[in-house]
């Protein structure tokens, strides 16, 4: 049943709420599932590939936050404009978001092909020659997608803002390639049919409009200077991991593919948080927002909880599907409870609350936030319990729950205020 607010005629409905959220859904099963075959495959081959592929996903991830953070900025001044009724501001804005994630992502796919080497070296030191040979094929393939990765990104976000989300180690990279060239050009090949209510056309993309890029970037530069350094705190994270040794670099790994399960109703929400409480702040109405917002955080902790419930139950059998020695797979069942067990409790608050204050423009805040807290907790907890008192991976997972902690407090606090309220980029 639809509910009446007190500012009127709700803008979302149950049934487009529903539409909006189970391709969302789909697709990060999809996404998940990917990553599970991909680090299933590599295990068989050996511990060391699995090392190696998933140290390269740590920086692939960090750079598909890069691009995400762009796509988040194009998606907050599209629904926001989409929500004032400024259909042809937001067509533009479009175009303008199209052409900044080209451009990026050629530069970046640039460097990583001819620095992946050093960055390397600089990001986890001394690692093995094994996994480091593994890391350089793997990152070489992958590198190589960006481009169609972060248009695809763009051109996803596009589709959100109208409420339409339907839509050995070469082994495993190459597939990866080709599935990012063709959902690039697939998607963005649909976007570009007038018959979409937002549709992309030449003249917006190949024409530079300071004021709309302004907009982009005035969202886009915050998200992507906090998804980067969460990410390179991340990263770090795992170079200190790096130096216990394989077996806890593989734990790790399959600790955190199997942890991807756990996320997906988060994830998808976390996408649709932006059209919904964008659209709604751009249309003025800042109780629609919060009440979707609280609706939305909400949906997370009952799904979240129920499926990382089943995910602990089925743990032995989730990591048969792994080929993995028994050291390997008992560390990796201590990171998936720690991991799994809390982010019941915490995770929606720390990771779905604070797309709310993005999607209204507080981009500011939420960096400020997430900075400190990865810095802080995440990785100086993270060394002085891994690495100083000899805890290993654990003592940096637990070091994580205490970023979450802090992070969601942090995020109630400011929603609870209202503040977020004020930060309409429009």
């Amino acid at each position: 049943m639809t509910t009446t607010l007190q500012t009127g005629k709700p803008m979302f409905t149950g049934a487009q709420l529903r539409t909006l959220l189970v391709p969302l859904v789909i697709e990060q099963i999809l996404v998940v599932a990917v990553g599970m075959a991909d680090t299933m495959m590599v295990s068989a081959v050996g511990e060391a590939a699995v090392s190696g592929v998933s140290l390269v996903d740590m920086l692939n991830l960090l750079i598909s936050n890069l691009f995400a953070a762009l796509a988040t900025g194009g998606a907050v001044v599209t629904s926001q404009f989409l929500g004032a009724r400024r259909n042809a501001e937001a067509q533009r804005s479009a175009g303008q978001l199209v052409l900044l994630t080209v451009l990026i992502s050629l530069a970046v796919a640039v460097l990583s092909v001819g620095l992946r080497s050093p960055l390397l070296r600089l990001a986890f030191g001394a690692i093995e020659d094994d996994v480091m040979d593994a890391a350089m094929l793997y990152w070489f393939i992958t590198a190589l997608s960006y481009p169609f990765l972060a248009v695809y990104n763009a051109s996803a976000a596009l589709f959100r803002c109208q409420n339409n989300t339907r839509l050995g180690v070469a082994g495993v990279a190459i597939p990866t390639l080709l599935s990012r060239v063709l959902g690039c050009l697939v998607l963005t090949g649909l976007l570009c049919q007038e018959h979409n209510a937002l549709h992309l056309r030449v003249q917006d993309v190949l024409h530079v409009e300071p004021g709309l890029v302004r907009r982009i970037l005035r969202i886009g530069i915050p998200s992507a200077v906090e998804n980067s350094l969460f990410q390179l705190g991340r990263i770090m994270v795992v170079g200190i991991i790096a130096g216990f040794g394989t077996v806890q670099i593989a734990a790790n790994a399959v600790a955190n593919n199997l942890d991807g399960l756990g996320c997906i109703p988060g994830d998808a929400v976390n996408l649709a948080m932006i059209t919904v409480v964008g659209r709604c702040i751009g249309a003025g109405d800042t109780k629609q927002a919060a009440h979707y917002a609280k609706k939305l955080v909400g949906l997370v902790y009952l799904m979240g909880g129920v499926l990382n419930i089943s995910i602990l139950l089925s743990l032995p059998l989730l990591l048969n599907l792994y080929t993995l020695s028994a050291e390997t797979a008992a560390l990796a069942t201590t990171l998936v409870w720690i991991h799994d067990g809390f982010a019941m409790l915490l995770w929606p608050a720390s990771f779905t609350l604070p797309n709310a204050l993005r999607a209204a423009g507080d981009v500011r805040y939420t960096m400020s936030v997430s900075i400190f807290s990865i810095w802080a907790f995440r990785f100086g907890f993270g060394y002085l319990l891994g690495a100083q008192m000899g805890m290993g991976a654990v003592g940096i997972w637990i070091a994580m729950l205490l970023d979450w902690s802090f992070r969601g407090v942090c995020f109630i606090v400011r929603f609870a205020r209202g503040k977020w309220k004020e930060k309409k980029v429009i």
